[in-house]
């Protein structure tokens, strides 16, 4: 005798079997690193810019901004050069780069069975918590990003790639102050 799965069940079992795949090894970091070095070499030879992330982002929420208030975009300067009058937002590389970004990613996790649901934190800590301060330091971090108009990999990356000495002061400062802030957070971790 033979039974009908519910309709509710079918999606479930997709997911499952989209998480549940064996996990690989992450590849080696030097290599990873070789191979970043080559894409950000590309980068430049190709395209005359390096790698960033927030350029691409900013100008995947213009086209929302620019679809409710188009007004404000064609009085902004800043926003008139990405988007103002005909212009779309969308016709530029840095968006295929950061589209192309997301899914590689998502492939790649899936393909080493690396994708699941879960919230990585400490034993002191609730998952509400823990995605609040998610929340508010992706949003910190995405504001600083725009108002320093430029995302922190595309200083560490392309601005440490031409020996850029405001890139490099910047990364220390990064690093420094998050080994400065991880001693007040840690017992979220313990």
């Amino acid at each position: 005798m033979t039974t009908l799965s519910s309709p509710k069940s079918e999606p479930r079992q997709g997911l499952r079997t989209l998480t549940s795949r064996v996990a690989k090894d992450y590849v080696n970091p030097y290599y990873a690193g070789i191979l970043l070095g080559v894409v950000l070499f590309l980068a430049f030879f190709i395209t005359g810019s390096g790698l960033g992330a927030s350029g691409g982002l900013n100008r995947l929420l213009l086209v929302v901004q620019d679809a409710i208030a188009p007004e404000h975009v064609d009085r902004t300067v800043y926003l008139l050069t990405m988007a103002g009058g005909e212009r779309n937002p969308l016709d530029s590389w840095i968006v295929f780069l950061t589209v192309g970004t997301i899914f590689g990613g998502f492939f790649a996790g899936w393909r080493n069975g690396r994708i699941k649901l879960e919230t990585n934190k400490g034993p002191q800590i609730s998952t509400r918590q823990r995605w609040l301060m998610a929340f508010v330091g992706g949003s910190l971090m995405g504001y600083g990003a725009r108002f320093a108009r430029g995302c922190t990999s595309g200083q560490a990356l392309s601005g440490g790639a031409v020996l850029s000495v405001g890139s490099w002061a910047f990364m220390f400062a990064v690093f420094g102050g998050g080994y400065a802030l991880a001693y007040f957070v840690r017992k979220l971790w313990n």
